[in-house]
């Protein structure tokens, strides 16, 4: 089987830089590299910031954080991650995107490494014939936020061989992940039962049914959910949430899954949740508030 050393990261987004850490934490050397320079560096330290407070919370030792940070490698271009053993984008969710970056990784990479993508809801199989690897390509979905979530989709393409996944599984294990195998239809199995459940709830908000407050609060009380739909949609960010909405709609042909036109209008309006300040709640103040 593959032995996995070297793991590089292409995205230093919030995804990639919660990846990241949980691989260095593991013992791997990690490589992040992202197309934007000041945002590897502000995931750096992000990251640093993630290891003590693991240290605090008694998850890893001081000793085990310290080396976790030596680590921990900025990379400058994409041929950086040329001896990695295990490449993971974790960029935005668009295909287009997500081709152009294998397109452009795969001439670095030594023959045996194994390529694979944090989406949430995009074919593997289309994904993999964009790289010169779909044997060794697979889909590893860790949730967000990566170092407190314990599970991890692992997503086979239609050529994916036997030796990547089990490379693949025994990876994800490593980093004390649980599994769950998920077939290559559209958002997998967690996003396609939760991205519904958020879009209706926006649908619930659209017709009047409830406001921001009353449908959070019914389904965190009601269903003893931790958060709120439309707060977990804000946490998500929204336009992932359309981006997913949108591989449903395309990819099942199923009126069920049409985004709501208030979820368009909230990405429109670059609303998109806690990460750009607004989004169902307005999080510019001291606590949220709702924005209708």
């Amino acid at each position: 089987m593959t032995e996995i050393k070297s793991v590089g990261i292409i995205g230093a987004g919030q995804m990639g830089s919660g990846i990241a850490q949980v691989c260095a934490q593991s013992g791997y050397e990690v490589f992040l590299y992202d197309q934007s320079a000041p945002a590897v560096v502000k995931a750096v330290e992000k990251i640093n910031k993630g290891f003590l407070k693991s240290v605090e919370k008694d998850l890893i030792t001081a000793d085990a954080g310290a080396r976790a940070a030596t680590l921990l490698k900025p990379a400058a271009l994409v041929a950086d991650l040329a001896d990695c053993d295990l490449v993971i984008e974790a960029a935005t969710e668009n295909e287009e995107v997500k081709k152009a970056i294998f397109a452009s990784v795969c001439e670095h990479l030594k023959p045996e490494a194994i390529l694979a993508s944090n989406t949430s809801s995009i074919s593997i199989t289309r994904l993999a014939a964009a790289s010169d690897r779909p044997g060794r390509f697979i889909g590893l979905h860790f949730m967000n936020p990566v170092p407190i979530m314990k599970l991890v989709e692992i997503i086979r393409g239609i050529a994916t061989d036997t030796e990547t996944y089990e490379a693949a599984l025994g990876f994800a294990e490593s980093l004390g992940k649980i599994t769950a195998n998920a077939q290559d239809y559209p958002a997998f199995i967690v996003n396609r039962v939760l991205i519904p459940m958020i879009n209706e709830a926006i649908y619930t908000l659209y017709e009047g049914v409830g406001t921001i407050e009353a449908i959070d609060t019914a389904m965190k009380l009601g269903a003893n959910h931790p958060m709120g739909p439309l707060e977990l949609g804000d946490f998500i960010g929204l336009d992932t949430v359309l981006a997913i909405m949108n591989v449903l709609y395309d990819g099942l042909s199923d009126s069920k899954y049409r985004p709501c036109p208030l979820l368009v209008k909230y990405v429109e309006a670059g609303w998109l949740g806690r990460k750009t300040g607004r989004g169902f709640y307005d999080y510019r103040g001291e606590k949220p508030v709702p924005t209708r």
